[in-house]
């Protein structure tokens, strides 16, 4: 895995097998998007089998079958949706098509599990609802960056124990390589990834809900900008917002596609969480200067100060609980509606967006 290309940042975990051999058969449909090894890893991992891929793209589906040999390549995503045995497709097609495939997967009566951003319109999110609804089948959202980072399932857990109290405040940063020469036309076309908030931003806000237990907030404001990237003057390469939560925790977060060649990984992902008895800050990928490992968690609150190297130690049980969800109609993984809330909430973030021009920003905001 090459941890300066965050496109196709797959992690691989423990194997912790939740079902036995055949009990949950799945598919892949829609390679645009490297995050599609990390969905299918984490379910393996899980006791997921793999059993075929589509993709109208030969060479993506031709890499993607040099590392998982066994799969069956499909002729369409019909003959997928036509197998009984199969019962979730796995997708990170172009997010502004995303939607509309995962409609079509809960039509074929079969759960979906989908690279985030799930949508790029609000009403693609109300149809999307209604399905659900419809047909009582999981729409799973893979919100990575809390998902498949130990040092962050590490932090919920401590939240949860009560380490640092009440959670009152929350923090983040996403900072990303861009490495625009390896990618794809759809990457600069913000109608077809959403622009930056509703795309990298989606981590952040997901986060935050799950941190301060909040179900619902509201984006006070939110900017974005292009400071770098005047060859693509559709694109954002900056975006930051606020939030409040229904609880009263509020939140503040960066994301950005401006990390330097230098960084010894694709990007310098942090999250401070204040509580009323203590804080933690997660160093998800690096701890810069010092140790060029990832999963670096500090915790501060009345009985010291600790410092915790996570990597191999905690695992990603996202995956299995979201099978045994899907098998059982429970929702231990994560809820349907706050899978869908972030989803809306990083739509209406992006939506209110001031975009600034540096040189008139001030005017703008003014006016």
């Amino acid at each position: 895995m090459d941890r300066k290309d965050g496109m196709n940042y797959a992690p691989k975990g423990r194997v912790h097998k939740v079902v036995n051999e055949g009990k949950f058969k799945f598919a892949a449909i829609g390679l645009d998007h490297g995050h599609i090894y990390g969905m299918c890893n984490g379910l393996i991992e899980a006791g997921g089998e793999l059993v075929a891929v589509y993709d109208p793209d030969d060479k993506k589906v031709a890499k993607f079958c040099e590392i998982y040999n066994d799969v069956v390549i499909a002729a369409s995503e019909e003959e997928i949706f036509q197998d009984p045995s199969i019962k979730l497709v796995a997708a990170a097609n172009i997010p502004s098509e995303r939607g509309a495939l995962g409609l079509r997967v809960l039509d074929s009566g079969k759960h979906y599990f989908v690279d985030k951003p799930a949508f790029t319109k609000l009403e693609q999110v109300t149809a999307a609802r209604k399905k659900v609804a419809e047909t009582g089948l999981k729409w799973g959202i893979y919100y990575s960056e809390r998902l498949h980072v130990e040092s962050a399932v590490y932090a919920g857990q401590l939240i949860e124990e009560g380490a640092i109290g009440r959670v009152v405040q929350v923090i983040g940063t996403g900072p990303h390589r861009a490495n625009p020469s390896q990618r794809p036309d759809w990457f600069f076309d913000p109608e077809k990834f959403g622009g930056i908030l509703c795309d990298i931003g989606s981590h952040q806000i997901e986060q935050f809900l799950h941190f301060s237990g909040a179900k619902d907030a509201v984006v006070l404001h939110s900017k974005v900008a292009n400071y770098s990237m005047k060859d693509y003057p559709d694109f954002q390469d900056f975006g930051d917002a606020t939030l409040v939560a229904d609880n009263g925790a509020t939140f503040y977060f960066r994301v950005d596609w401006l990390t330097p060649d230098g960084l010894g990984t694709w990007g310098d992902g942090r999250v401070t969480i204040l509580g009323t008895d203590g804080y933690i800050e997660v160093r998800k990928y690096i701890d810069i200067g010092r140790d060029g490992s990832s999963n670096h968690l500090y915790l501060v609150n009345h009985s010291g100060e600790k410092h915790f190297e996570l990597s191999g130690k905690v695992g990603f049980p996202f995956f299995g609980e979201f099978i045994l969800d899907c098998l059982n109609n429970t929702e231990n993984a994560m809820t349907q509606e706050h899978a869908f809330r972030v989803a809306e909430l990083c739509i209406e973030a992006q939506e209110q967006a001031v975009f600034i021009e540096s040189a008139n920003a001030i005017h703008q905001l003014r006016k």
